[in-house]
């Protein structure tokens, strides 16, 4: 059990964004907290997970981790220590993956570059706009952000079906499917009936065993070949080549891609030619100190309390 009612607490900030995170804590005037420098007298670290996994062999007897972003993968490595409490960025990062989605949805739907490249052309052409209303967006995942996601397109009239494990935490999912108990060739039963009919199918995945090449060729395959595939999730559940395979036959209408499996995008990955694909790069959803702030003061009084930290992360679950 650790000691929570030590007289002083000491924090180490971990980030590019140190200064900016030093000063909204300072102001918000903490009780028993401390912000210092030295790795290896601190009880608490906040900071970018890969920072915080090189620093984790020179901290003498860590008690809490927040990490400021929602992926952990480093911290949960196996070889790793786990003697701490690890909690990542949760609950913070639904509107701006929402706006990110639906300005893609838009952004096709409204066929926006076909506009542009007409207004380039001088041509004076009226083609009629798609709409989000009565079409279907599939979840892959309905977690926090996948339930905000959820949320947004109910705005927009859309049906909503989603794909998890077990939990189904939004009542704004029209249908969930789960992992499947039949038997099954593949043992996919329910993944591949759920990707069936779907207009958007949107992946918000952590990175896990589990979830390592979940979106393959017979799922890419089940999809119409109308349907938009969006991934901000983690591009390890991927099968890259099979979604560029895809994409060159026509079986899918576009891919909007933040996240790769691995990244930086190597310079000679076919992503880079494939036809209808477009790419962002692992900015879907950035961590913004005043958001990650706010819920570190949170946490900060539920730890000097004794109680429990919102956002805990399993190591073995690895999310």
């Amino acid at each position: 059990m650790h000691d929570y009612n030590q007289l002083m607490h000491k924090l180490l900030i971990l980030t590019s964004d140190k200064d900016e995170y030093k000063r909204m804590i300072e102001s918000a005037q903490l009780p028993d907290l401390e912000i210092i420098t030295e790795t290896a007298e601190c009880d608490i670290v906040l900071g970018e997970p890969k920072a915080i996994w090189d620093a984790l062999p020179r901290l003498h007897q860590p008690k809490w981790i927040q990490s400021i972003y929602a992926g952990v993968e480093p911290l949960v490595d196996p070889t790793q220590r786990r003697d701490y409490i690890l909690t990542n960025a949760r609950g913070v990062f639904g509107e701006l993956m929402s706006e990110y989605v639906f300005g893609y949805l838009l952004f096709l739907e409204k066929k926006m570059l076909e506009r542009i490249q007409v207004q380039q052309s001088r041509k004076w052409q009226r083609s009629e706009s798609g709409l989000l209303r009565g079409k279907t967006i599939g979840l892959l995942g309905v977690g926090s952000i996948g339930a905000h996601l959820a949320g947004t397109a109910k705005h927009f009239g859309m049906n909503v079906v989603g794909y998890t494990r077990g939990s189904e935490i939004s009542s704004q999912v029209d249908r969930y499917y789960h992992p499947s108990s039949q038997p099954s060739p593949n043992g996919r039963w329910s993944l591949l009936e759920f990707a069936k009919g779907l207009d958007y199918f949107v992946s918000v995945l952590p990175r896990t065993q589990e979830t390592n090449k979940l979106v393959d060729e017979a799922l890419l395959n089940t999809l119409p070949d109308h349907t938009v595939f969006i991934n901000v999730g983690r591009g390890n559940s991927v099968d890259e080549p099979a979604l560029v395979k895809a994409l060159n036959e026509g079986k899918l209408a576009a891919a909007v891609l933040d996240v790769f499996d691995r990244e930086p995008l190597p310079a000679e990955h076919p992503f880079w030619n494939t036809p209808n694909l477009y790419m962002t790069f692992h900015t879907s959803a950035i961590s913004y100190p005043e958001d990650i702030t706010k819920l570190f003061i949170e946490n900060y009084h539920l730890f000097i309390k004794g109680k429990p930290l919102k956002y805990v992360v399993g190591f073995e679950r690895g999310y």
